[in-house]
């Protein structure tokens, strides 16, 4: 395995959307097919690393896409690929101490490729994302502690997940959650609370405005709904992500979207109405989405993180009592700036001051 091979920086992403990592310096470039083929067949792959969320983040406000590729110069074949997105809290010169870079589940490396091209995809992915990031964090979807040396200069750090099986029955999965749980999803049963999938995109607005109820709650940031309009468009009609609705008589009261890949469910964004809680709406959410998932044959339920070990985290609890296998992938960050980041982080405090 050798030769340099990478994709394009973000200002050359945007203009190079729907052609796949960009193989500089080879004979050829990277088709989405086979990017595509290449991720699904992958023992760990995850739509996080596909083409398709690549064009959702390039049509999402400050959200900036990077991808990188390796190939044999010989066969051609690729030996690995990492998607990630740089995302920006702010526009102009302060987005500058706002932004960080994200890769969800990946770097993916081709079974039979050799140690070092771990190595050379980072440091290529890493050349674009310090232009225009303070940090890359990559948060890891499976087991791979020890996937990246020192001489990548990421540091590893503990992160929780909770993982549901979804291989059972109806009455199993039933079973498994907490009796407090299950006491919550009867009430708002009987409460008259029901769920609705969302078939038109004049619902996105409605889902937004509840997740940003419950963000505003928190004073944490949330993502354009240029994001969710742009998944909607681009994902829904592939069978790769699902919008629901909560609603008690007329009032909607709870949101949540899922990814959708091969077996997996991945739990995305979520939010509910403040003065509608006692209704239960986020629970019953996922009880129906869980449910659904085993009568649809999805084998995996993620629940998308449950924070660090060692500090309290409240939605850890809420989706603890859901009966999953409580996991440790951890995830692995390096700063870029560190004197850009000290600088971030009083900034963020007076941003929440401010906006919330």
């Amino acid at each position: 395995m050798g030769g340099e091979n990478l994709t394009c920086d973000v200002a050359e992403c945007q203009a190079t959307l729907g052609s796949g990592p960009v193989t500089m310096g080879s004979e050829r470039d990277i088709t989405d097919t086979e990017w595509d083929d290449f991720v699904f067949s992958h023992p760990m792959g995850n739509i996080f690393q596909t083409p398709a969320l690549y064009r959702v983040y390039a049509e999402t406000k400050n959200y900036f896409p990077i991808s990188v590729a390796l190939t044999d110069p010989g066969s051609q074949e690729i030996g690995g690929v990492m998607s990630g997105v740089v995302i920006r809290v702010m526009d102009g010169f302060p987005g500058n101490f706002s932004a960080r870079s994200i890769v969800q589940g990946g770097p993916l490396i081709a079974p039979s490729s050799g140690g070092d091209v771990v190595s050379k995809l980072v440091e290529k992915y890493d050349s674009h994302a310090s232009r225009s990031s303070l940090y890359t964090e990559i948060r890891n979807m499976y087991d791979v502690q020890g996937m990246l040396n020192p001489v990548n200069n990421y540091s590893y750090v503990d992160h929780l997940n909770f993982i549901i099986d979804l291989n059972r029955s109806r009455d199993d999965l039933w079973g498994q959650i907490h009796k407090s749980r299950r006491k919550n999803i009867n009430r708002a049963e009987r409460a008259g609370v029901v769920v609705e999938e969302i078939v038109s995109q004049d619902k996105i607005p409605v889902f937004y405005e509840l997740l940003r109820e419950t963000y505003n709650s928190v004073r944490v940031p949330l993502a354009d709904i240029s994001l969710f309009e742009s998944s909607f468009r681009h994902l829904v009609p592939e069978g790769l992500a699902k919008f629901f609705l909560a609603r008690h008589e007329d009032d909607y009261i709870g949101a949540r979207a899922v990814l959708l890949y091969k077996d997996r469910i991945y739990d995305w964004y979520a939010g509910a109405a403040v003065d509608a809680l006692s209704f239960y709406p986020n629970e019953y959410l996922v009880w129906h989405i869980l449910e659904w998932g085993v009568e649809n044959n999805y084998l995996v339920f993620d629940f998308g993180g449950a924070g660090k070990p060692d500090k309290p985290y409240g939605p850890r609890e809420f989706k603890r009592r859901f009966g999953g296998e409580l996991v440790n992938y951890g995830r692995y960050v390096r700063q870029y700036s560190k004197r850009k980041i000290k600088v971030a982080e009083i900034g963020f405090k007076a941003y929440q001051k401010l906006f919330f």
